[in-house]
């Protein structure tokens, strides 16, 4: 059995009941990074797990390793470091090969930060389009460009490093919209959540001022 087991995206009392307890009766832990899962053990206090670590430059051999565990009857839980396995992280590799395989899956479900973040904005939510991270170099302007005739509301994620790039390239995309709304959304959850609405216009100011600090949850508006 594969348990999908989303965690919190940053306040510890976000976790479910029944995440807790799939971790507790698992026999070990398929992640991102030991280190993140297993602080995240310790402050739940669950005791110490066999833990692997499964990323985008996992070998095949990791995956086929993994997978002949399920097949032996282990019962394994997948996590990422934060929020729902699967939402732009590897997780969902392994989840596609257990489905292939016709090895039995549950799903966990809990928070994940673009829908948070949807639901923080605002904005109309019963159409949205998310796009995870932007592309850094291939097809990064292309994208940008189609936004401006993007009809539904658009979330992505963007990391501290890029995020004021990312806003003035965003205002520059769209600068033919300058009133169209833009909620930048950082730290969800936790001690120093952020939550600012903004238009197209205001993005230069924002990008200059905003706090170079956690991940960020970008959501713009239909045109």
């Amino acid at each position: 059995m594969l348990s999908i087991v989303s965690t919190p995206i940053g306040n510890l009392g976000d976790i479910t009941l029944r995440a807790i307890e799939t971790l507790k009766n698992c026999s070990a832990i398929v992640c991102e990074d030991t280190r993140v899962t297993g602080n995240l053990l310790k402050q739940l206090h669950i005791e110490k797990k066999p833990l692997t670590s499964i990323t985008s430059y996992s070998s095949g051999h990791h995956l086929e390793e993994t997978i002949e565990r399920l097949k032996r009857g282990e019962h394994l839980a997948l996590t990422s470091d934060a929020g729902t396995p699967g939402i732009s992280d590897p997780g969902y590799a392994l989840v596609s090969r257990a489905r292939a395989e016709g090895i039995g899956i549950e799903v966990v479900p809990g928070p994940a930060a673009f829908l948070a973040g949807l639901s923080a904005s605002g904005l109309p939510i019963h159409h949205f389009v998310y796009l995870g991270f932007l592309p850094l170099k291939k097809g990064r302007k292309t994208l940008l460009a189609s936004l401006e005739n993007e009809e539904r509301t658009i979330v992505f994620y963007e990391s501290v490093h890029r995020i004021e790039k990312t806003l003035q390239e965003l205002a520059e995309a769209l600068q033919g919209q300058p009133d169209r709304p833009v909620v930048i959304a950082r730290e969800l959850t936790k001690m120093h959540e952020e939550v600012i609405s903004t238009t197209v216009a205001g993005l230069p100011d924002i990008a200059a001022s905003v706090m170079k600090k956690g991940e960020f949850v970008i959501v713009i508006g239909a045109r």
